[in-house]
Order: structure tokens, then C-alpha cells, then sequence
């Protein structure tokens, strides 16, 4: 696994935290994304007052007395951002997680390639069934690379 997939999860969840659903678009989620930032406005309309954005969009400075408020009438969007920064973190793990099942797999095939005869005029590519001339290292018919065994 490279370091870039062991990030991936990660910095999916700090872009979420910026922006609800920014994580699952840097993941290709497109409908995923659209999805928690249409359940963000959702929540925010639904059971977040609209007094409770005065506060923010003002421009003063909130006082520390008046902030706690402020956020407990927010506490339902937050939760809503905070499940998709979680989302986000999951599907970035299981996406890594499968490009490294990938990763083994091709590796798995691209071992099975191998010339079984060195001295044999032609062999079977494993991948299309058909011949191929032994000189190359590969099937020219669909590219499968050809180990030979004495290379290793």
C-alpha cells in the first residue's frame, strides 16, 4: 500500500471538516457528497432556528456567554457534518482496502504469466489461452507480461 492510499482516509476527513462533503468528493463520491450536503440544509432547516445564524453572520465577536448558546442551537448540523467526516474517513479505508486487494490480485496474475518451457519454440499465454512466440515477454495478442523462470 502506498503512503498516498494510507493518507486517502485521512485527508478525506479533514476536507470534510472544512466543508460538509468535500471529503467525498476528493473520494469520487459524487452522490454521496450531494447527499450530506443536501442533509446538512435539510437538518438546518428543519431544526435549527433561523435566529441561530444571526449570531455568525453579523461579523461582531460573540461573547463567551452568548457562544455556548449559539452552539447548542447548532448542535444538530454539527452532528449531521461530524457523521460525514466519520462517512468520509470509513470509505476511504475501505477504498484503500481494496486497491490493495487489487494491487495483490494483479500481482497474483502477473506472477501466473511465466514461461512453464524455457526451451519451447512457443508457449500458452495464461491470460487469453492463445500462442505465443517464446522469444518475447509478452503475449502480443493482450499484453499479459511473460516471466520467464530463468530471469528469477
Amino acid at each position: 500500500m502506498s503512503a498516498l492510499t494510507k493518507l486517502r482516509p485521512w485527508l478525506a476527513a479533514i476536507l470534510g471538516l472544512v466543508i460538509t462533503g468535500l471529503g467525498h468528493l476528493y473520494l469520487r463520491r459524487w452522490r454521496r457528497a450531494a447527499f450530506w450536503v443536501l442533509l446538512t440544509f435539510a437538518v438546518s432547516a428543519l431544526f435549527v432556528p433561523a435566529e441561530a445564524f444571526d449570531p455568525l453572520t453579523g461579523g461582531a465577536v460573540i461573547p463567551p456567554s452568548e457562544f455556548a448558546a449559539v452552539l447548542r442551537e447548532l448542535v444538530p448540523i454539527l452532528v449531521v457534518s461530524f457523521a460525514s467526516v466519520l462517512d468520509a474517513f470509513f470509505l476511504g479505508l475501505r477504498q484503500a482496502a481494496a486497491r490493495a486487494d487489487r494491487s495483490a490480485v494483479e500481482d497474483a496474475e502477473e506472477s501466473a504469466a511465466t514461461v512453464t518451457d524455457p526451451d519451447a519454440a512457443t508457449v500458452t499465454c495464461p491470460e487469453c489461452g492463445r500462442e505465443v512466440d517464446a522469444d518475447i515477454d509478452f503475449c502480443h495478442w493482450c499484453t499479459t507480461p511473460l516471466d520467464d523462470p530463468a530471469d528469477r
